[in-house]
């Protein structure tokens, strides 16, 4: 079974969770896990430098500008809920379908 990312509609955006893993030996997004966003970055966990690796490449992967997205909960954890503004959400559903997420547990 294909996992599938839990997208929330809220007020602000569309919002999403991610699980980081910092430190990792390249930048990618991972896959889908429990409806979450797997995301690597090379980036250390260190005075916020994970979560702009972390925006960086959500804004790079999906085709979107950095000022769209943003850490809305989360910043100093692993798992971040991420809200993006100004896109449809069946226009996001689309850009992450396109991205070469491997699907893995």
């Amino acid at each position: 079974m294909t996992e599938k990312l839990l997208i929330r509609e809220t007020k602000d955006g569309l919002s999403f969770d991610i699980h980081v893993n910092p430190h990792a030996s390249r930048a990618e997004i991972a896959g889908i896990s429990d409806g979450m966003l797997k995301v690597r970055v090379t980036a250390p966990p260190v005075e916020g430098a994970a979560n702009e690796a972390c925006i960086g490449l959500l804004s790079k992967k999906l085709d979107l500008r950095k000022s769209q997205i943003k850490i809305s909960l989360g910043a100093k954890g692993r798992k971040k809920t991420i809200l993006v503004k100004e896109i449809s959400k069946a226009d996001l559903e689309q850009k992450i379908n396109k991205t070469d997420i491997h699907h893995q547990q």
